[in-house]
């Protein structure tokens, strides 16, 4: 006897996915992580949505003689804020694995490195 595909109940489920995939997004869009560098000396805060918040630096990082020191910690504490909230986007979405919709035989699409991300591509 072989099972009938019933593609009604495969769009209901992505359909579901789909929704919960939003809604986790809007959520991590919400939170609000910090980079940092130079032992704290920089911090930048920005949202889940990529939306820089704030810049905090010690007084004690400012050297008029080495600006260009003030900006690399700049620059550092930037892409540390990033990589967290990159990190908070990919935790908020990480419970949404794909194997719901039983598509397992799409090469491993969803999987670790499969090449799905919350961004979409």
């Amino acid at each position: 006897m072989t099972e009938q595909f019933d593609m009604g109940a495969l769009l209901a489920q992505a359909q579901a996915m789909q929704e919960r995939l939003l809604a986790a997004q809007a959520e991590a869009a919400e939170q609000v992580t910090e980079g940092q560098a130079g032992g704290g000396a920089v911090r930048v805060s920005v949202t889940g949505n990529m939306e820089f918040t704030s810049v905090t630096i010690d007084p004690r990082a400012v050297d008029p003689d080495d600006v260009a020191m003030l900006e690399d910690l700049i620059l550092a504490a930037c892409n540390d804020a990033v990589a967290n909230a990159q990190d908070l986007s990919r935790q908020a979405v990480g419970d949404l694995g794909l194997s719901d919709l039983g598509l397992g035989g799409l090469g491993g699409l969803g999987g670790p490195g499969g090449g799905l991300t919350a961004g979409g591509s």
